[in-house]
């Protein structure tokens, strides 16, 4: 297209992003500007989520942007219309990551330990757990490195 070359020169669109990172820019000015090579990012940035514009490949921001420009499934954002929901119309092919809303509620400390009083009207998370047989009768040879309740009752 006649265009490319203006998005190229604009926003870099097309060229690698495996390109190293500018060596001027590190040290404070490139007189190159966005005519430059190579990247001009800051090596210390903070966010590790891949940008969900970029992903689309709609990104504006180019090599400034905040979050990564890799593809990588590790690194996903979190798929709103599953958090909000509970379900998503895209599985299994959504790229975003699916987090069970349940896992973000703290355990009970009162119901890990055997009893909580509040019952199904307590706010946190109440994992159910199998007694441990061994425990129940004395004495446990796993200890806290057992996978299986250990109540305690007062």
């Amino acid at each position: 297209f006649s265009f490319e070359p203006f998005l190229r020169k604009e926003y870099q669109f097309g060229i690698d992003p495996t390109r190293p990172i500018c060596k001027d820019f590190l040290a404070g000015y490139c007189e190159n500007g966005n005519g430059c090579q190579d990247r001009h990012v800051q090596p210390s940035s903070s966010n590790r989520v891949v940008c969900k514009h970029w992903l689309r490949g709609l990104c504006k921001k180019g090599d400034s942007c905040e979050f990564l420009h890799e593809y990588n499934l590790r690194k996903m954002p979190e798929c709103a219309f599953f958090s909000r929901n509970g379900f998503c119309t895209q599985s299994p092919d959504c790229l975003y990551l699916h987090i069970d809303p349940q896992s973000r509620i703290p355990p009970c400390p009162n119901y890990d330990k055997g009893f909580c009083r509040l019952g199904p009207n307590c706010n946190r998370r109440h994992t159910r757990k199998v007694l441990c047989e061994y425990y129940l009768c004395g004495f446990c040879p796993r200890g806290a490195d057992c996978d299986r309740a250990h109540p305690k009752w007062s």
